[in-house]
């Protein structure tokens, strides 16, 4: 695989950062994934913590080196984030549980699924066209479902999370087949809550990811003001063709089939992997880094 990633989370106008992202990846396969803890609630950022380091953990032992059902995969991942935050809650007594929204893609061979629950978004953007995005679990989003009934006093209210007391819904979409260039966004609601879909469109669709997100995240805080909320993107674009050559580019030719890279803090989910440490992750990171640079050196 080659794709080219940038990343980047700023605090806004919010005393706490409550957004968690970030990517795991193998020789031939990447997981992507963005949660933003959910305010009104206590430790939102714990619960967005504990989502992506469930994840990350189900995917290092899922990926060998591709996830054989990517479908099964992430819904059941995402269960197991859940329950993961609610047995958080219930070791430490709390009265209401930590929550996340939460929206994960896991790219292999030549195509992209991925989940999502609540409203942190995914955009696919093709020839500076938007190709798809998901659709949020809000009242608003589907006040013409004829399933939700539309009032004045819940129409921007997500129904469901991670860490609620009832099950949470979710949708999974794909695989949906890549083109060279494609690319995918991932953002917690303090971006596209105050840019428009057609302003991140053109902005993915005319940069690259390493200069789109920045503007787009410089552009939401602005917009945002003084209260502006978190704001968190992850983007990639799709086999660049020079993407071995780009300090935010990645190349997995070179890797080792046993290899798995992480910039997702691992630490707390000993029961979930017992191989899971933060010195794996240190030395997977080490030996793809320099696969990388090796496959640099050799093209030069």
């Amino acid at each position: 695989m080659k794709f080219s990633v940038f990343q980047i989370s700023r605090k806004g106008g919010r005393e706490k950062n409550e957004d968690r992202m970030g990517y795991c990846y193998t020789r031939e396969s990447g997981l992507f994934v963005l949660a933003d803890g959910m305010g009104g609630h206590p430790e939102g950022e714990v619960a967005a913590q504990l989502a992506l380091q469930t994840i990350s953990a189900l995917y290092q032992k899922e990926a060998r080196p591709v996830v054989n059902d990517v479908t099964e995969f992430l819904a059941s991942s995402l269960m197991a984030a859940h329950h993961q935050i609610i047995r958080y809650a219930s070791e430490k007594g709390m009265l209401d549980t930590p929550r996340t929204t939460l929206v994960a893609a896991v790219l292999q061979g030549t195509s992209a699924t991925w989940v999502h629950c609540g409203d942190s978004r995914l955009y696919v953007v093709r020839d500076g066209e938007l190709l798809t995005r998901t659709r949020d679990h809000s009242y608003l989003e589907h006040k013409n479902s004829g399933v939700i009934k539309l009032t004045t006093l819940n129409r921007n209210i997500l129904f469901t999370c991670l860490g609620s007391p009832t099950k949470p819904v979710f949708d999974v979409t794909g695989p949906v087949t890549l083109q060279q260039g494609d690319k995918i966004l991932l953002c917690s609601d303090g971006l596209w809550g105050t840019l428009d879909d057609q302003e991140i469109v053109r902005q993915l669709g005319a940069l690259p990811v390493a200069e789109a997100v920045p503007e787009l995240v410089e552009s939401a805080l602005r917009s945002g003001g003084e209260r502006c909320d978190n704001v968190t993107v992850i983007a990639l674009e799709w086999e660049t063709p020079d993407a071995f050559e780009s300090t935010r580019g990645i190349s997995t030719d070179s890797i080792n089939d046993g290899v798995f890279a992480s910039t997702i803090q691992a630490g707390v989910l000993d029961t979930l992997v017992d191989d899971l440490d933060d010195a794996a992750i240190e030395r997977s990171i080490a030996e793809i880094n320099e696969a990388i640079r090796r496959s640099a050196a050799r093209k030069s």
